[in-house]
């Protein structure tokens, strides 16, 4: 995809973007990006409770990731935030973790319609250059085995994570 792509923080002012992208057919919409963050004990666990969840985070101007942009158009997504954003799947964090701000990137979706473009990448290398520009230090991610018959949204090694 060698066309001019403009990756943009999600904030409120983009959030109707962020419906757009993931209601569309073959949306996240079951999950809107809730898994690895946590909900409030005893709420419901639907996708109109996670989609409200996610928003509440975004109103309160909590960072949950970047969207990628053609033209006007969101065509990529990558969850990308302070690893305090995300509920404990690491294990517990090491203190000098703390210290250098680590952010992780957790789930890219790109429609189908539009994989195999390298788009991924370019989100993946435009999500890391917003956290450092937020001031990480360390940026983690958790990519699978292409063979993994889950967590995909994860990216896959090694191909997507080398730079």
């Amino acid at each position: 995809m060698s066309e001019q792509l403009e990756f943009h923080e999600v904030t409120a002012e983009r959030w109707t973007d962020l419906e757009r992208l993931f209601e569309a057919s073959g949306g996240p919409k079951y999950c809107w990006c809730m898994v690895w963050r946590s909900m409030a004990r005893g709420e419901r666990k639907d996708s109109t409770a996670k989609k409200t969840a996610l928003l509440s985070r975004v109103q309160s101007a909590v960072p949950i990731g970047i969207l990628g942009y053609r033209g006007t158009d969101p065509v990529a997504w990558c969850s990308i935030a302070p690893r305090e954003a995300y509920r404990d799947f690491v294990g517990k964090s090491v203190p000098a973790d703390k210290q250098d701000n680590v952010w992780s990137l957790v789930c890219l979706f790109v429609p189908r319609k539009l994989r195999g473009r390298g788009l991924t990448k370019r989100i993946i290398a435009a999500a890391i250059d917003h956290a450092r520009a937020k001031g990480a230090g360390v940026v983690e991610a958790y990519p699978v085995d292409p063979e993994s018959p889950s967590y995909r949204f994860m990216g896959l090694v090694p191909s997507l994570y080398q730079r």
